[in-house]
């Protein structure tokens, strides 16, 4: 019975996210994405599972402070890169669930809630083979979550820095696009 319920659940939250990818405005550099995720999302039924080795939704998140007025990004330990706070679904077909548990784990706070159920950006990228885990594509859905508490940011293993950023472009520690274009909405949003 467990079982089934679980994959009501699956089907249910895939038929959502479907919903809310074709709902989604793609900036330019996000229409192949879109398209891309939309038929992964149909051909896979255990998408949302790292064991899929050709690649599995992530989920992530621009986190804003309290005061919205500066984003949180992580020198992330293994890829030796900076990006947003996010992580694997690991089987929870929940992505915007995933996202808020990710930023909680990676930042250490635990107060932290989605400005809106909307997705914020998508984008897909390329991981490199690491240990027995072959070369991989992460379909990255990205949520904007902001701060709700007083709570201080605490360093895991999973990273070598997190810094707050403000909306000075000079302070972004990446040229990435991917990071990039996540900057602009925000700053467009402000």
């Amino acid at each position: 019975m467990a079982h089934l319920a679980e994959t009501i659940k699956i089907m249910t939250n895939k038929k959502l996210l479907h919903t809310f990818l074709e709902n989604y405005q793609p900036t330019e550099t996000e229409h192949d994405y879109k398209e891309r995720m939309l038929s992964f999302l149909e051909q896979h039924d255990n998408c949302f599972e790292r064991s899929l080795l050709v690649g599995h939704f992530t989920a992530s998140a621009w986190l804003l402070n309290k005061e919205r007025t500066h984003a949180l990004l992580m020198h992330h330990a293994k890829l030796n890169m900076w990006m947003q706070l996010g992580g694997h679904c690991d089987g929870n077909s929940d992505p915007l669930e995933v996202a808020i548990k990710e930023t909680q784990e990676e930042s250490g706070i635990l107060g932290v809630a989605p400005m809106n159920n909307a997705i914020f950006d998508i984008d897909i990228h390329r991981i490199p083979a690491y240990k027995d885990v072959p070369e991989h594509d992460h379909f990255d859905v990205r949520f904007l979550l902001a701060v709700t508490s007083d709570e201080d940011v605490v360093k895991n293993h999973e990273s070598y820095e997190l810094r707050w950023i403000s909306q000075d472009r000079n302070e972004l520690p990446t040229q990435k696009l991917s990071v990039t274009r996540m900057f602009d909405k925000w700053i467009k949003q402000s």
